[in-house]
């Protein structure tokens, strides 16, 4: 990141925050960023030595910290940070492939984390909006009850703009791989169109609609975690390697964890979405109607884009072929019901 052509402003801001990163370099950019908006900040290379800092010179205001460190790692300087600091905010710096560990600071209590490198523009929004949803927290504390609804209506809002955030990141995490594999790219995304017009096809409407579109485009997103010659090995998967295939059904319920509340019918399509109607699937061998259904409309479509998308292991059927496929398996593998709503939808989809 370049900060040379950093304006140069007065601190007119008391605010105080603390930058931990073992990298000096990456510690004294973001510092640098920080102060440019008026910050007092100081500086630690460790969570040891960052708790000795706040021991001495009292709660800040914002914490911003590496997660792989030496002696005390990002992680637990966060459980120390939210257990003795509980109104110092925290953001957390991570590598584009962890995205996992982001989470889980997420969910442990972390505000919003950030991607290395890190970029000017984004520290500055990310630290902006932190801020400020650290100041309506602070201020719905101590507010009169008939002003503190509006603050939490405001809460509110700014949390779900940092959900959005949180989900527009999975969708690009979701682009990234599929560029990965040229034989699987664009698969997500059909995938979700037929998943939407099948639904369709079944009554659904309006929001549960939009449920199925991003439930497609998400439902394989546990491969990130997959290593690329799995998934891309031209030959029949050894039981090792297919093991490892099927562990992203749990692994991308486990990074779209922060979707729960909001998105329930997505996390099904993710966990469920490779279970069959006679129990030999998986993660969990659910049988018939105990699969929901959101899981099994994902699973028809799904293994008809496969079936008509070459891959590095097969060429591809023709779209009347793998109809007759999916016929085929209907009962066993698939739900004959949306097989057949799946069959009305396609010639609107073509």
């Amino acid at each position: 990141m370049n900060t040379s052509d950093l304006p140069s402003l007065p601190s007119v801001s008391t605010t105080s925050c603390l930058v931990v990163d073992d990298d000096a370099q990456v510690r004294g950019t973001v510092a640098r960023v920080l102060r440019s908006q008026g910050m007092h900040c100081l500086e630690a290379s460790n969570g040891g030595a960052a708790l000795a800092l706040l021991a001495t010179q009292g709660e800040v205001a914002l914490v911003v910290s590496d997660i792989h460190m030496p002696e005390m790692d990002g992680i637990t300087l966060l459980r120390e940070v939210r257990q003795h600091y509980p109104d110092s905010a925290v953001i957390m710096l991570t590598g584009v492939s962890d995205v996992t560990t982001a989470v889980e600071c997420l969910q442990q209590g972390a505000m919003d984390y950030l991607s290395k490198p890190v970029l000017v523009e984004e520290v500055r929004a990310r630290v902006d909006q932190v801020l400020e949803k650290r100041r309506l927290i602070l201020e719905n504390r101590y507010l009169q009850q008939s002003y503190q609804h509006r603050l939490e209506t405001q809460v509110r809002e700014l949390g779900q703009k940092i959900r959005e955030q949180f989900l527009g990141q999975i969708q690009m995490a979701v682009r990234m791989l599929e560029k990965k594999d040229e034989y699987t790219r664009g698969h997500s995304g059909r995938v979700a169109e037929y998943a939407v017009q099948t639904a369709i096809q079944l009554g659904y409407t309006d929001t549960l609609v939009d449920e199925f579109r991003l439930g497609g485009e998400l439902h394989d997103i546990g491969k990130i975690g997959t290593r690329d010659s799995v998934l891309n090995k031209p030959g029949r998967l050894t039981a090792e390697e297919f093991d490892e295939i099927k562990r992203h059904t749990l692994e991308g319920e486990e990074i779209l964890e922060p979707l729960r509340q909001e998105h329930p019918i997505v996390m099904q399509i993710v966990r469920s979405h490779h279970e069959r109607m006679d129990g030999s699937g998986f993660p969990d061998g659910l049988v018939g109607d105990a699969i929901p259904e959101a899981a099994r409309i994902i699973c028809v479509v799904d293994a008809f884009d496969a079936m008509t998308t070459t891959r590095s292991y097969r060429a591809h059927l023709s779209a009347a072929e793998a109809m007759d496929e999916l016929t085929r398996w209907a009962g066993p593998q698939f739900d004959p019901r949306i097989v057949e709503a799946f069959r009305r939808a396609y010639p609107i989809l073509r």
